[in-house]
């Protein structure tokens, strides 16, 4: 499916429930997947009315991940403030204004109320790995959205596109090549193999 399409299928939806609220809808996929440059993609085919909200504001800040010894483990179900997060979601389908938290990989840290989601904002893209992973408290989320995705991308292609990132951000390749298999890949076949199905089903390679 094209990013015109699913911005099709989306206002279709909205429009089938009145318009009468937001439209929630979770992109889910595993890391690499290209959450980010598919949202921003529907977002743009929506037009006026559309913005993405991602999950990843609700990292902890390296500072408690080392307090708690999981620093090496960044970026894994654990690593997140799940409850906030949820209690994101709910503020958004009842709340006009809702500012919101993101995460700046330039510093590696989140920015409280860094951006604000207003009342004209009414088709939301939330991204993120873990939208329906079937695992407490994750799966509180359940129910939360209006319509789910999910990305599909053989975990080869998810590798190269990691090793790329990692380069980007200034690891060599020995140190992404470990960060890759000691991290990104455990959460990447955690997140395939554990979460919910999705309404749709997008190869986005």
């Amino acid at each position: 499916m094209t990013p015109d399409a699913l911005a099709d299928l989306i206002r279709s939806r909205a429009g089938a429930m009145g318009g009468r609220r937001r439209f929630l809808t979770a992109l889910a996929g595993p890391p690499g997947a290209g959450k980010s440059t598919l949202a921003q993609a529907v977002v743009a085919a929506i037009g006026k009315g559309a913005r993405v909200v991602p999950m990843d504001g609700f990292h902890y800040d390296d500072a408690v991940l080392i307090a708690r010894g999981m620093r090496a483990r960044k970026g894994a179900p654990d690593t997140f403030d799940v409850a906030g997060f949820i209690h994101l979601i709910q503020r958004l389908g009842d709340e006009d204004e809702v500012a919101i938290p993101v995460f700046d990989r330039r510093m590696e840290l989140s920015r409280a109320a860094a951006d604000v989601v207003l009342p004209e904002d009414r088709f939301l893209v939330i991204e993120g790995n873990y939208l329906l992973l079937d695992e407490a408290p994750w799966r509180a989320l359940a129910g939360a959205f209006d319509l789910t995705v999910w990305i599909d991308v053989p975990e080869a292609e998810l590798d190269r596109r990691l090793m790329a990132r990692w380069a980007h951000h200034g690891k060599t390749p020995q140190a992404a090549r470990a960060w890759i298999d000691g991290n990104d890949l455990p959460n990447i076949r955690r997140t395939v193999a554990g979460s919910r199905r999705a309404d749709v089903v997008v190869r986005w390679v």
